[in-house]
């Protein structure tokens, strides 16, 4: 598996584990930044360097910049790469209170174009869904996810966020099923083009969902159906660490973490070890009180 997918993978783990006890929901579309198959360099040695201020007018001047490139080459991809980027890092400039779907909606004409433009590469029309989501179009994000799944089924990042689309549309179910059904269908998928589906990732994700759903027993049953697929991956079994932790068994968590942590490689580890220690919230989970403002890191 390779190191990208595979810190995706564990990202989507470690942060569903301890959102199912307090609400799911979507990845924030400003986090995905980092996530994205562009990164402009120069605009990160600048960060450094510029007031907010001038950063503010920099990102501003380069936003006209590419709107004039598009205006005469509609398609030309760096300029639209470098259009969102600016749009996006305009954006996460500000305080998410003062965010509107207006601010948003400016990024989502050039992530049509880029999705369009490259069906292959699904982390644009992800970031399509959930600015979608964000502006409040759930049926166009719901589009978005499904283009990527109809011809990926096992892409976690698709995966995930249609899980928490339908979760915050209060539609468990259909989540479930959804990802029953990407178990149905991984054998013969495997077989077709090997390691398309991860099903260990995809029944820790449904284990996180009955989670979310205070279904103790049957998120320990796919956590564990997880670790018996492969007793040599950490993920299931940071998974489970979690969900016994949430439930005050502290002591049954502690020697699961330390499990994960010796079987997980060398840049996971500080990520496990702190899950183990960071302090858990058990009002919210009891009132299933919407997550916290935080993101993953």
């Amino acid at each position: 598996m390779s190191q990208p997918r595979n810190r995706w993978i564990v990202q989507v783990i470690l942060v569903l584990a301890v959102l199912a006890f307090v609400g799911v929901s979507v990845i924030p579309l400003f986090g995905a930044l980092n996530n994205t198959p562009f990164s402009s360099q120069n605009t990160a040695n600048t960060k450094g360097s510029l007031t907010s201020s001038d950063q503010k007018s920099k990102l501003e001047d380069q936003v006209r910049g590419y709107e004039l490139v598009l205006q005469r080459e509609p398609e030309n991809q760096t300029a639209l790469k470098g259009l969102l980027e600016a749009r996006l890092q305009l954006l996460s400039q500000k305080e998410k209170s003062e965010v509107k779907p207006s601010d948003i909606q400016v990024v989502i004409e050039p992530l049509e174009k880029l999705a369009k433009l490259n069906p292959e590469q699904s982390e644009y029309a992800v970031l399509l869904a959930q600015a979608k989501q964000q502006i409040g179009d759930r049926e166009g994000a719901a589009q978005a996810y499904r283009s990527v799944l109809d011809t990926k089924p096992g892409d976690l990042k698709a995966l995930q966020g249609m899980v928490a689309l339908l979760l915050s549309q209060q539609r468990p179910e259909a989540a479930i099923g959804l990802l029953q059904d990407t178990l149905t269908n991984a054998a013969q998928a495997n077989t077709n083009q090997p390691g398309s589906i991860d099903t260990v990732a995809v029944q820790v994700l449904l284990g996180s969902v009955h989670a979310s759903q205070k279904r103790y027993a049957q998120a320990a049953s796919a956590y564990e159906q997880a670790i018996k697929k492969d007793p040599k991956d950490f993920r299931p079994v940071v998974a489970k660490a979690m969900l016994l932790k949430q439930q005050g068994k502290n002591a049954e968590a502690k020697p699961l973490f330390d499990r994960a942590a010796a079987l997980a490689p060398a840049q996971y580890k500080d990520g496990i070890n702190k899950a183990a220690t960071d302090p858990i919230t058990p009002n919210a989970a009891a009132s299933g009180a919407p997550p916290s403002e935080s993101k993953p890191k």
